[in-house]
C-alpha cells in the first residue's frame, strides 16, 4: 500500500474495457474434427436390361398387386378393410397412371434397344416405326389399326389391349370421383375384366422373354454393358 493512501481510501479502477482485438481463426485442436462438406452421391452406372427388369420387377409386382387389390374388392363386392371409398377410387386412377407411365418407359427406352436382335420385341414391319406408344402417328385411311396390330410385336399388342380398357375404366372412376354416377363394383369389375387377363399375361411373359438365359442367346456382356438404360 502507499505510504500517501489511508486505510479507507478506494483505489480506482479502470472500468473501461480493453480495447478489442481482432479476432483470429481458432486453429482445430487435435480433438476438434474440421466440418466435412457432404460429397455429392457417386453416378449410378447405366443399368443393362437385365439389370432393369431386376428392378423393374418391383414396379411389375406393385401393377400386379395394385390390379387384383381391385379386383378382388369387385369379386367379393366388398372394398378392402379400413379403404374408403375415396380411396378406392383414387388406388384404381393411381394404377392407371401408373400403367401409362411404366408402359412409355418401355416401348421409348427398352424395346427399340432389344428388338435389335431379339424379334419378341420387334415390330414386324418398319412401318410400327422404334418409338414409344405406336411411334405417335396414326395410320392415315381405312384399316390402319388392323395395319398397325399387324406391324407390331406380341407385347405390344398386349400393351394396346390393356390401355383401351384401362382407359375405359378411368374414365369410369373419375365420373365416380366426380360424382357424375355412383361406383358399382359390378360394373367396375366388367371394366376390368376387358384386359386384366391381358395383364397378367403380359407381366409373365416380359418375365419369361427377359431371362437370363434368353438374354445371353442373343447378347454379349459387352453389349449388355453397352446398352444405355
Amino acid at each position: 500500500m502507499s505510504q500517501d493512501m489511508t486505510p479507507g481510501d478506494v483505489v480506482p479502477t479502470n472500468t473501461e474495457a480493453p480495447p478489442a482485438k481482432d479476432n483470429p481463426t481458432p486453429i482445430p485442436g487435435p480433438d476438434s474434427a474440421p466440418e466435412q462438406e457432404a460429397e455429392p452421391e457417386p453416378a449410378l452406372p447405366p443399368l443393362t436390361p437385365q439389370e432393369f427388369r431386376i428392378y423393374n420387377r418391383l414396379a411389375e409386382q406393385m401393377e400386379y398387386f395394385m390390379y387384383t387389390t381391385l379386383h378382388t374388392a369387385c369379386t367379393t363386392n366388398r372394398r378392402p378393410a379400413g379403404m374408403s371409398l375415396k380411396q378406392f377410387i383414387d388406388e384404381g386412377l393411381r394404377l392407371a397412371r401408373y400403367l401409362e407411365m411404366h408402359h412409355s418407359i418401355e416401348e421409348t427406352h427398352l424395346y427399340p434397344l432389344l428388338g435389335r436382335k431379339m424379334p419378341e420385341f420387334r415390330a414386324t414391319s418398319a412401318g410400327a416405326g422404334a418409338g414409344g406408344l405406336g411411334g405417335g402417328k396414326k395410320g392415315g385411311g381405312g384399316g390402319g389399326k388392323k395395319r398397325r396390330d399387324s406391324e407390331e410385336c406380341e407385347l405390344l399388342r398386349q400393351h394396346r389391349v390393356i390401355h383401351e380398357g384401362m382407359d375405359e375404366t378411368a374414365d369410369y372412376l373419375r365420373r365416380c370421383k366426380e360424382r357424375e354416377c355412383e361406383l358399382e363394383l359390378g360394373v367396375l369389375k366388367a371394366k376390368m375384366d376387358s384386359w386384366g387377363d391381358v395383364l397378367l399375361q403380359h407381366l409373365d411373359q416380359e418375365v419369361r422373354d427377359l431371362g437370363a438365359e434368353k438374354m445371353r442367346r442373343h447378347f454379349t456382356v459387352q453389349e449388355m454393358k453397352a446398352i444405355p438404360m
